[in-house]
């Protein structure tokens, strides 16, 4: 079998297993300048896990000696048309409504492996999805996939609403031309932020970052803030709602993606009144589940604080205003000193 018939091959069984996009770069180091340059200015906050392996980050065959080729593989989770938000509404990123995408991607990458297995023997390979020091959007715009947006996610002309994963593997394929950035003058992303986190196009100050105030943040969220979040719980799709590419975005046919749990149209007093039982049960297998009661309680109030003025709202806060943690109950206090401020 040639180079060129295997990659084609390994493209049809990567349709078969649901990715929308398979494609082959080389495992030459990255250009880690530009994210050197971002880690010094502390825009990654308390993400310090992102400041460690800098040697293997931007080189793939430092992760995984032998590698040669990385397969890189896109799954979309776009679930088309949801419940049109009220004020009641507890937002939550669309990318956790569903089941936790890492297990998703990592499943169906190693059963990739092993119908590449199947025709070339035994090679060395390892599948990776947001799980360790791999810079995904270079290697995925290396690949051809797309390239990174204003937004710093990777973009194509099927939008963004889409999962990374990767194979690093010892198979010496014929990498793919990388694509180029269409983007243009376009700033929409730049411009919906509400915390403007966006220091420049394509720099990304996280510590103003909703996604990263209500998932990677563990202590209180800065309290300049908190009016910006509105209702989001859990992370924020504004820049990615944005984008123009996204009205291309086509509605994933992967089951796991799709809403669980009435997610998609929750009110933030009917979530705030979960018991941590039910937290536990209700999100497991959700990517939520993570970040643990304590920061849901707290992301929750910041919420109800931003909430219409009501009487269901105001009971759900002042259920919570002796809570056993220190966290919970100063963003209740706040939340509550918000909604006095209310108008009637």
């Amino acid at each position: 079998m040639s180079l060129q018939a295997l990659k084609q091959d390994i493209r049809q069984w990567g349709r078969e297993l649901g990715f929308s996009v398979i494609g082959f770069a080389s495992a030459e180091p990255i250009d880690d300048a530009g994210y050197l340059g971002w880690l010094a200015a502390g825009y990654h906050g308390d993400m310090d896990y992102m400041a460690r392996n800098l040697d293997k980050r931007p080189r793939p065959g430092e992760l995984l000696p032998g590698t040669r080729t990385i397969i890189t593989a896109r799954l979309d989770y776009h679930q088309g048309e949801l419940p049109r938000p009220t004020p009641e509404t507890a937002i939550v990123s669309r990318y956790a409504l569903g089941r936790d995408y890492h297990k998703v991607m990592r499943n169906r990458l190693q059963k990739l492996a092993e119908r590449i297995a199947g025709a070339t023997g035994p090679f060395l390979h390892r599948a990776f999805s947001d799980s360790a020091p791999v810079m995904e959007v270079e290697l995925a715009g290396r690949a051809g996939l797309g390239w990174r947006g204003k937004h710093t996610l990777l973009l194509s002309r099927t939008g963004s609403w889409s999962f990374l994963g990767e194979l690093y593997t010892d198979l010496a394929l014929p990498p793919d031309a990388p694509d180029t950035d269409h983007c243009g003058r376009c700033t929409a992303c730049l411009d919906h932020c509400p915390t403007r986190a966006f220091v420049a196009p394509y720099v990304l100050d996280a510590r103003r970052c909703i996604s990263y105030l209500t998932i990677e943040h563990a202590g209180p969220i800065p309290e300049d803030l908190r009016p910006l979040m509105g209702t989001r719980i859990y992370g924020c799709d504004d820049c990615q709602a944005a984008c123009p590419w996204n009205r291309f975005a086509q509605t994933t046919a992967i089951t796991d993606f799709l809403p669980r749990n009435g997610l998609e149209h929750s009110t933030l007093a009917k979530l705030f009144a979960w018991t941590e039982a039910e937290f536990e049960t209700r999100l497991a297998g959700s990517p939520i589940r993570r970040i643990g009661f304590d920061r849901w309680l707290r992301n929750l109030a910041v919420a109800l604080g931003n909430a219409p003025r009501s009487a269901t709202n105001r009971q759900a806060l002042e259920s919570r205003r002796n809570h056993p943690s220190e966290l919970v109950r100063e963003h209740v206090s706040w939340a509550l000193a918000q909604w006095d401020k209310m108008p009637a």
